[in-house]
């Protein structure tokens, strides 16, 4: 059997630390989902065709590298019938700090008291990437600083292109 997990995210930019779990998820799965939510009352800076086909570029090393498939898939309802859906057995969730943990753990009371056959593992975030937070780079890149250190190089220009600095 295929151990399915799925990685859900805006993905808005991808970054190095969603680059990093999905990285270490890859170890604990066979075939990796990445989740780009549609998320409309987040506004975000790229549109989901751009999220997904940029989150795809930065996977393709990965899953060579690990030997995972890896797969971006747009959606919109319930993480938990997403999983259902695609056949994930398991949902990656990384963590920042312990803020992450208050939200993500009432997350999964409601996603286990819908399906208690779908697991739920947190990923603690590398220290080297605990303070990047998609929005925070996207404030970087909007006010002229240098995001180099916190995504890849292709995101990095994307970033720039949209603020009309590339």
């Amino acid at each position: 059997m295929t151990r399915t997990g799925l990685y859900p995210g805006t993905f808005d930019p991808v970054t190095l630390g969603h680059l990093d779990i999905i990285r270490r998820a890859c170890t604990l799965v066979d075939k990796l989902v990445l989740g780009v939510a549609i998320n409309r009352d987040k506004g975000p800076l790229f549109t989901l065709e751009e999220r997904t086909a940029m989150i795809e570029a930065e996977c393709e090393s990965i899953a060579q590298e690990t030997g995972t498939e890896i797969v971006a898939v747009p959606f919109e309802t319930l993480l938990i019938h997403f999983a259902e859906e695609v056949g994930a057995q398991v949902i990656i969730r990384g963590l920042r700090a312990v803020s992450d943990f208050e939200y993500e753990f009432q997350m999964v009371g409601m996603n286990r008291a819908m399906n208690d056959r779908v697991e739920t593992v947190f990923l603690m975030a590398d220290a080297h990437h605990q303070a990047i937070a998609s929005k925070l780079v996207k404030e970087i890149a909007r006010l002229g600083g240098d995001v180099s250190g916190f995504v890849t190089p292709a995101v990095e220009a994307a970033l720039l292109d949209r603020f009309g600095r590339g």
